[in-house]
């Protein structure tokens, strides 16, 4: 079972010094020149990272750590729509990238917010290494390496969605990636390494942390964050392989992680809240007013059917023929989006990597699993008669299971590469038609303007 813990103010008081310390650093390393920076002299009051203690304050920062990962994939991608007033009313990024416009800009802030989290984990790894842990000491310092790394591998995998071509294996070498940081190093020059080598980079990453984390139940303390398991780094190493295409280790990974744990809601008898049993791993978004005005797309609300719980729980009626989101794992309105890891999406998985192997069986019981835990009254099982079909069911399920979660806009990118499940995406807005073709280069995002202008690193191509 999930437990959960309080923390003691020692610990608070740390997390404070050493997040200050922190936004310290980045403010200088963003508004100031690397000698400007060598010639500050820190605040006294300011604690530089050194203990164990400081290790866990600086990934135990829940707003920082578990807070304000990238929403624009969800922005962009074709889960609601929004009416040409609520449109008006967004700010200008976000309308832009509601249509695709070829040169839309993302808030700096969702950049500089990830690359913290990213200086937070280098902080912790690089304080580590120069601790000796005693016997006693060795088990906690092993799940703070495993956090830090686990943080590192999730943030660059965030950014990837957003920042960098979907993978592709024949073009993985050339295509550009994103900005990897493996030091705090604030004076260390900025460069986009390949598509390949971020992705080997967090699979590395996630791969070592899933042999450091303890391999228990997740556990939440009550300050909100999640002590990380083997679990976490397993789900995340599924998804990951699953946006490469990569089925097999997908499937390898999503089995691993649900062998250590498998616990699914019922929504007959279950609420949807915040660090509900499903939770492995909880995270949630920056805000957004545009997920805040968003109307659930009409033709996916109509593939709920009559028994099916999501469609209550799920929705909310707006009263004019539209629905409002609410089935929100973060367990607030949509605009906060909860983009961390469930063992729904773990579930979905390993269900979709079965039946592209062709193992219809095991592919329909995964699904089945999931679904006796969603629908009312007597339940009867979905069947398939072949691979193709399961794999179809599958897919169609997962759309509906995973809305608003930040991971539609990553399905679109890889299924895009199959042509029986490319998509079209449309949006109209005052009479005026906007269209996103499969595979067009605005599936990735333009890096923000304020980045370039104080780093020389390429945009991405229009």
């Amino acid at each position: 079972m999930k437990r959960t813990y309080k923390t003691n103010k020692s610990l608070e008081q740390v997390s404070i010094h050493i997040s200050a310390f922190v936004l310290m650093l980045t403010i200088m390393c963003y508004f100031s020149s690397c000698k400007k920076y060598l010639d500050v002299k820190p605040d006294k009051s300011l604690q530089v990272p050194s203990t164990l203690m400081d290790c866990q304050a600086l990934i135990a920062d829940y707003n920082t750590m578990n807070g304000v990962y990238p929403y624009q994939g969800e922005v962009s991608s074709d889960n609601y729509y929004l009416s040409f007033e609520n449109w008006q009313s967004l700010e200008l990024n976000d309308r832009d990238n509601y249509i695709w416009k070829a040169d839309a800009n993302v808030n700096f802030g969702i950049w500089s917010g990830t690359y913290l989290r990213i200086l937070n984990a280098n902080q912790a790894l690089a304080t580590l290494d120069k601790i000796s842990p005693s016997a006693a000491d060795q088990a906690t310092w092993n799940t703070l390496k495993g956090s830090a790394l686990f943080f590192r591998a999730y943030s660059l995998y965030q950014a990837a969605q957003i920042w960098a071509k979907p993978y592709d294996s024949t073009t993985a070498t050339q295509d550009l990636g994103i900005p990897i940081r493996l030091t705090p190093d604030l004076n260390e020059k900025t460069s986009r390494g390949t598509v390949q080598q971020t992705y080997d980079q967090i699979i590395k990453d996630f791969k070592d942390a899933a042999d450091l984390l303890p391999a228990n139940a997740p556990v939440t303390i009550v300050n909100k964050t999640t002590l990380l398991t083997k679990a976490a780094a397993f789900a995340a190493l599924a998804r990951t392989y699953l946006a490469m295409r990569d089925y097999t280790n997908a499937g390898i990974n999503a089995d691993a992680c649900l062998k250590q744990y498998n616990a699914l809601m019922d929504y007959k008898t279950d609420t949807i809240v915040q660090f509900n049993k499903e939770v492995i791993f909880d995270a949630q978004s920056a805000f957004t007013i545009a997920l805040y005005y968003a109307k659930v797309d009409t033709a996916l609300y109509a593939t709920y059917e009559a028994g099916d719980l999501r469609k209550t729980l799920f929705f909310s009626d707006n009263g004019d023929g539209s629905y409002g989101f609410k089935g929100n794992y973060t367990g607030t309105p949509s605009y906060l989006i909860f983009c961390g890891l469930a063992t729904d999406e773990v579930y979905l998985t390993r269900a979709e990597c079965f039946a592209r192997a062709g193992n219809t069986a095991d592919a329909m019981a995964d699904l089945n699993t999931l679904m006796q835990k969603r629908w009312t009254g007597t339940f009867v099982p979905f069947t398939a008669a072949d691979p193709d079909a399961a794999l179809a069911l599958i897919l169609r399920e997962r759309r509906k299971e995973l809305l608003f979660r930040g991971i539609r806009w990553t399905d679109l990118r890889r299924l895009n590469k199959e042509s029986h499940f490319a998509v079209t995406l449309k949006r109209k807005l005052d009479n005026q038609e906007y269209v996103l073709p499969p595979n067009d280069l605005r599936y990735v995002l333009l890096i923000p303007i304020e980045v370039l202008n104080r780093v020389n690193i390429p945009q991405n191509p229009r």
